[in-house]
C-alpha cells in the first residue's frame, strides 16, 4: 500500500470493499441501501449503515488526495452562486471552476451578499495557493465589492453570458441533491458537496472530445490513480 494512503485499521472489511462503496455512492445517484443492495449482488454482506460511515470518514480523504493529484488550476476563474433549500431555509451554494470545468471549491453559506462572496474569494485563494488572471461573474454586485477588497490586481469581468461555464457546472450537483431529496443542516450539505465535487468529476473525463478508445484509456488512467490514492486493487467480480 502506498505510504500516503489513509488507514483502515480496525476496519474488517478489506480496502478494496470500503473504497468500492464510497466512489459508488459519490460516483452515482445512489442511496445508502441501494449501495448495500449492489454489494450484495457482488456477495459482499455490508449494512447501509456501514456505508453510511465509510464515506463520512473516507470520502474527504479520497477527495483531498484526487485534489493533490491534479494538474495546477487555470487562471481564469468562473464564480457562481445558486439558490439551495436546506431543511426548510434558504441557502447558497458557491461554486468555482477554471477555464477547463476543474471545480475548485463549494461553499454553502446562508447569504449572497459582500461578506459571502469576500470569504468565498478569501478561501479560493487559500484552498488553490494560486491567484488568477481573471475572475469571471455574473452581475451580482457583491462580487465586485468583494474583488476589489481583496484581490484588486485581477481583472474582474462582470455578465451574464460569460459564466454559462460555472453555471452548468452546478447541473451534477443539482441531479444529487434531487436523488437525496435536499439536505438538512449547512454542515452535511458541506461536507457532502465538498467528498463530491472532488470524487464525482474524477470519474467524469469529458467525454464528448474522446473517441470511444481515448475514453476507455482514460478511464483507465483515472481508475489506476484512485487505486493508488486508496491503497486498493480492482474489486474482483462475484463468480
Amino acid at each position: 500500500m502506498d505510504s500516503a494512503s489513509p488507514s483502515y485499521k480496525g476496519h474488517r472489511y478489506p480496502v478494496e470493499v470500503i473504497s468500492h462503496c464510497v466512489r459508488l455512492y459519490f460516483r452515482f445517484p445512489l442511496s445508502f441501501r441501494e449501495v448495500e443492495e449492489l454489494m450484495l449482488g457482488r456477495g459482499v454482506l455490508v449494512s447501509h449503515e456501514t456505508v453510511r460511515r465509510w464515506c463520512a470518514k473516507f470520502g474527504q480523504i479520497y477527495a483531498n488526495g484526487l485534489c493533490r493529484r491534479r494538474p495546477r488550476p487555470g487562471d481564469t476563474w468562473h464564480l457562481d452562486e445558486v439558490f439551495a433549500r436546506i431543511n426548510g431555509e434558504q441557502k447558497y451554494r458557491w461554486r468555482a471552476v477554471d477555464q477547463e470545468g476543474a471545480v475548485l471549491d463549494i461553499l454553502v453559506q446562508p447569504r449572497r451578499d459582500t461578506a459571502a462572496a469576500r470569504r468565498f474569494l478569501r478561501r479560493l485563494l487559500k484552498t488553490t495557493r494560486t491567484v488568477p488572471r481573471v475572475i469571471v461573474t455574473d452581475r451580482l454586485r457583491s462580487y465586485g465589492a468583494a474583488h476589489r477588497e481583496v484581490i484588486l490586481s485581477v481583472e474582474h469581468r462582470s455578465h451574464k453570458g460569460l459564466n454559462n461555464r460555472a453555471e452548468d457546472s452546478h447541473q451534477p450537483t443539482r441531479q444529487r441533491e434531487r436523488a437525496m431529496k435536499g439536505f438538512r443542516s449547512v454542515g452535511g450539505a458541506q461536507r457532502f458537496l465538498s467528498a463530491f465535487s472532488g470524487i464525482s468529476p474524477h470519474f467524469r473525463p469529458r467525454r464528448h472530445l474522446l473517441t470511444a478508445t481515448e475514453y476507455r484509456a482514460e478511464t483507465a488512467v483515472r481508475f489506476a490513480v484512485w487505486d493508488q490514492i486508496t491503497g486498493a486493487t480492482a474489486l474482483p467480480t462475484a463468480a
